[in-house]
C-alpha cells in the first residue's frame, strides 16, 4: 500500500520556489485530486542533478548514458528519496 509520495520540489537559493515549480504545481494539483487520502511530501531538489551526476561518473557510467536525460532523473529521484528517508 502506498503510504505518500514524496516529490522533488525546484527551489531557488534563496528558498523560493523556482520558475520550474509552476509545473509541479499542476502535477501535485493532480495528484491530490486522483489521490486525496494519500499524503504529499515536498522534497528539496536543489543540487539533484549535480549529484545525479557525480554518481554516474563515480560509478564508471558511460559519458553517452550519462548524457540521457532519463537517467539523471532516475538517479536524481532515488537522492530526492534518500535525503527524506535520512531525514526520518
Amino acid at each position: 500500500d502506498v503510504e505518500m509520495f514524496v516529490v522533488g520540489y525546484p527551489m531557488n537559493m534563496d528558498n523560493r520556489p523556482s520558475e520550474a515549480a509552476q509545473y509541479v504545481d499542476v502535477f501535485l494539483k493532480q495528484l491530490k485530486k486522483n489521490f486525496p487520502q494519500i499524503p504529499v511530501v515536498l522534497e528539496d531538489e536543489r543540487f539533484t542533478s549535480v549529484l545525479a551526476h557525480r554518481a554516474m561518473i563515480d560509478g564508471g557510467m558511460k559519458k553517452q548514458d550519462r548524457q540521457k536525460k532519463e537517467s539523471v532523473d532516475k538517479i536524481s529521484a532515488a537522492i530526492i528519496l534518500q535525503s527524506y528517508l535520512d531525514r526520518k
